[in-house]
């Protein structure tokens, strides 16, 4: 077998633990995760799983990570065509609360799941938890300020306000989905937004 069929092949094993790994921790937290229950239900070893990661800690931050990229990838890539500033913030928010509305993974959003369940937990896991979230603040945050700077958004007008009920308006989001199976919640979520972007 040649190195490179070998890297790709140990690749996508671990690709495959990992979208397994989000699938569970989604519906069961991060800490329904583990090395064992991985290798049983993907019919490995426990060698086999433990040698990608080491740790369970290493594998929960693991699966956070590729829960943020897959995030990244369909709400935040998709918007970067549009110039910083209130066209790209719109096109940001509308992607993720279509990411909301119809998630990728069965429980709903892993980021959010995992802000509930580690923000009064001190660790390597709670430090990554902020990290993906801070990513996604500083995200809406720039193309506030940008929109401000242009003159998109009036003189005055209060970002962090904004920031902070744009966020909020998510995490209700995600809580109405999954807990209510609320399918008006979306169009709140988005009329949120937009008071959120209307102060004067």
């Amino acid at each position: 077998m040649s190195p490179r069929r070998s890297a790709a092949e140990a690749q996508a094993t671990r690709g495959r633990i990992l979208g397994r790994a989000a699938e569970i921790a989604s519906e069961e937290g991060l800490d329904g995760i583990t090395i064992g229950r991985l290798a049983e239900e993907l019919e490995m070893s426990k060698s086999g799983v433990h040698k990608h990661f080491g740790t369970k800690e290493t594998l929960q931050i693991s699966t956070l990570d590729k829960a943020f990229v897959d995030f990244w990838h369909r709400v935040v890539e998709p918007a970067l065509a549009e110039p910083p500033g209130l066209r790209r913030l719109r096109a940001v928010c509308a992607n993720s609360v279509g990411y909301l509305e119809e998630p990728l993974l069965p429980g709903g959003c892993l980021l959010t799941a995992a802000l509930s369940e580690y923000d009064g937990r001190p660790g390597r896991v709670r430090d990554a938890v902020a990290e993906v979230w801070s990513r996604w603040r500083e995200q809406l945050r720039a193309d506030l300020t940008a929109a401000v700077d242009k003159g998109e958004l009036p003189a005055g007008f209060d970002v962090e306000q904004a920031l902070f009920e744009i966020v909020a308006a998510g995490l209700a989001l995600n809580a109405a989905m999954q807990l209510q199976h609320d399918r008006t919640a979306a169009d709140r979520a988005r009329r949120a937004i937009e008071r959120a972007l209307a102060q004067s």
